[in-house]
């Protein structure tokens, strides 16, 4: 028995609307870290961080917190395999879709620290190398405002 699969170039806007909510509005800390969706792609994600005051994490140089790294990369980690997710399954409507993100969760995460996080801005990116039934596996990047590599990861998520 063959798998069908449905190639997806864009999510219709309701999806994606209802998947900013989430992201961005109703995970309290995504809102204190200021994540805002830039580009909602089922292959691929974006998203910005501009810094403030609150994410320094060494005060001398004003250089963002490795928390907030590490957080940041965790969420767009978990706004990849949402996405991947919603485009899978895109036979249902945009609001049972986005009822399939109950479950997620991270079980592994890694992040390695290349640079300083020094930028006025921030954009994080993560893409899905693999979506199974159960475990989804991650990769993303944290770049500064100069587009220079400055963090990357991988995770993994429990999906189901």
């Amino acid at each position: 028995m063959s798998k069908t699969t449905i190639s997806v170039s864009e999510f219709e806007p309701e999806f994606i609307a209802g998947l900013a909510t989430i992201f961005e509005e109703k995970i309290p800390f995504n809102r204190v870290l200021g994540l805002k969706i830039t580009q909602l792609r089922p292959e691929r994600v974006v998203a910005r961080i501009d810094m403030k005051p609150e994410l320094v994490g060494h005060f001398v140089h004003n250089r963002l917190h490795g928390g907030v790294i590490s957080a940041g990369l965790d969420a767009i980690g978990g706004l990849a395999v949402m996405a991947a997710i919603g485009a899978r399954h895109m036979t249902e409507t945009a609001a049972q879709r986005l009822q399939r993100f109950g479950k997620l969760g991270t079980i592994d995460l890694r992040i390695d620290y290349l640079r300083p996080g020094i930028s006025a801005h921030f954009e994080l990116r993560a893409q899905v190398l693999r979506l199974g039934s159960r475990v989804a596996s991650t990769r993303m990047e944290f770049l500064g405002a100069d587009g220079k590599l400055l963090s990357s990861g991988a995770a993994a998520y429990i999906v189901s």
